[in-house]
């Protein structure tokens, strides 16, 4: 192992430090330790009124100490990462987990590096007055739209995430991550209604990707629209009926359906609706679902998660059948299966957990205007606010933010307020054609998880699911995602 990492060269830090800090980890007994280095640098900005209302920058570091005993964790975090204050956090987690085991530190091992967002230049190195122009395009494009475009609010944050791990299993992974996000929102109004658009866009990019196809007038067009669009929209039917989800961020319903209820901790606790049922079907044949953490500048992507694994495409559902589960080091090893590289955190204040990255459907082979023709009374739901899901019974809900009717095999009037309530392991087993014109969102997405937040991407084709009940709320929430 080279010592050119980032850790190294500002902090002083060495190998033989990270052996000492491991060793006093492991001092009260236990399997498995690992340290978690990160420096986090940020900006955000936020325009309405057409003014700066606020701007920040901030840097924070620390490092977490995870200790493992069987089913029984120890977690200490720092954010002073001189030498005493990590060795502190050490013997702390080791007291939490102690255990007559005691596993010894070997030797590092650092896996090939790959480069998923090769960025020279991040945006968070970028002048701030570059940040606030893209800001002022989007309001002045979002006010130029339609005189009933009434408030306009624009907000960009980035941030730059050095990351190093080490484990006492010889797990040595560093890796720098960027991420950039612009969103608009605008309300429309009349004499007697008001209505509100949304859009935005990002990934691990730099500031050059919003001079590019994704302009600011690109997300003030799309929010504008969406707020005028509703102005005239009709209430949305209630009760059960067909329903057309559009492609790209739509994929929420599979996030809510199925993703939270496929991570592995859950399942390993028997507490999911999945429990139990590898290798049984849990959806129509048509779909395939996957979550890939290794797309090219995708919010949900990462060169290797919180543990220090490679992030890898793991198939989860193939053709209906389940294939598997989301796991980290901790389930993977309860539970005798492979560790996917799906163990992620907020920050080194936060435990890792199984976490989904960019998780969508494959494409099918139906056209999408054939998939809109079959259906004789019916949703076509295109753009969703977020939802929930209770893992335990695997009941959604997610609310559409445009939506329109579907009659005698066309799309005719928009609809407000649609909500769609349904069960993952039922709904799917509900898909009858999938559309040949798979998107992923633009790259917004936000998944909440006991209480800790990390980026996600979601994506679906066209497709129809026979029944689905439009209407109402669900009772319990457990997991979340938010654009």
């Amino acid at each position: 192992m080279t010592q050119t990492s980032f850790f190294f060269q500002h902090y002083g830090l060495t190998e033989q430090d990270l052996e000492k800090y491991l060793s006093a980890a492991l001092s009260a007994g236990g399997d498995y330790a690992d340290l978690y280095f990160e420096y986090l640098t940020s900006t955000s900005l936020m325009v309405d009124e057409s003014m700066v209302k606020s701007a920040s920058q901030g840097i924070s570091a620390g490092c977490g100490v995870r200790v493992i005993s069987g089913e029984r964790t120890g977690y200490a975090y720092t954010d002073d990462l001189s030498p005493a204050r990590i060795l502190h956090a050490a013997r702390t987690a080791a007291l939490i987990a102690s255990a007559p085991a005691k596993t010894q530190v070997v030797g590092f091992q650092q896996k090939p590096a790959r480069s998923l967002y090769p960025i020279v230049v991040p945006s968070v190195d970028a002048e701030i007055t570059a940040k606030v122009e893209l800001l002022m395009r989007a309001d002045a494009s979002a006010r130029g739209y339609d005189p009933r475009i009434k408030e306009v609010r624009a907000s960009y944050a980035d941030e730059l995430r050095e990351i190093m791990v080490a484990g006492s299993d010889g797990t040595f992974a560093e890796d720098s991550q960027p991420l950039a996000r612009m969103n608009v929102a605008c309300i429309a109004k009349t004499e007697t209604n008001s209505a509100r658009g949304s859009s935005g866009g990002g990934g691990r990019v730099a500031l050059d990707f919003f001079f590019g196809e994704k302009t600011p007038e690109h997300f003030a067009s799309e929010a504008s629209r969406q707020a005028v669009l509703q102005l005239d929209a009709r209430e949305a039917p209630a009760g059960e009926m067909e329903v057309v989800l559009g492609p790209g961020w739509p994929g929420v319903l599979l996030h809510e359906a199925i993703g939270h209820g496929l991570e592995a901790d859950f399942n390993r606790k028997q507490t999911s609706a999945f429990a139990g049922l590898i290798g049984k079907r849990v959806a129509s044949d048509k779909c395939t679902i996957v979550d890939n953490g290794t797309m090219p500048s995708r919010r949900g992507s990462l060169n290797v998660d919180d543990e220090g694994q490679p992030t890898q495409n793991t198939v989860l559902i193939e053709k209906g059948i389940l294939k598997g589960y989301l796991s980290d080091k901790l389930s993977a090893k309860l539970m005798g299966i492979a560790d996917t590289g799906n163990g992620r955190r907020e920050s080194y204040e936060h435990i890792p957990m199984p976490r989904m990255t960019n998780t969508y459907m494959l494409a099918g082979q139906d056209a999408p205007e054939d998939i809109i023709r079959s259906v004789k009374n019916g949703v076509y739901a295109v753009n969703f606010g977020g939802g929930q899901v209770d893992i335990t019974s695997g009941k959604f809900v997610f609310s559409a933010s445009e939506a329109y009717l579907i009659e005698d095999g066309k799309v005719t009037a928009p609809i407000k307020g649609a909500t769609l309530i349904g069960n993952g392991p039922d709904v799917l087993t509900r898909v009858s054609m999938v559309g040949n014109d798979l998107q992923l969102d633009e790259g917004v997405g936000t998944c909440g998880k006991d209480g800790q937040a990390v980026p996600v991407g979601v994506g679906i084709p066209t497709l129809k699911v026979d029944r689905l009940t439009v209407g109402g709320t669900a009772k319990r929430e457990t997991g979340g995602f938010m654009q």
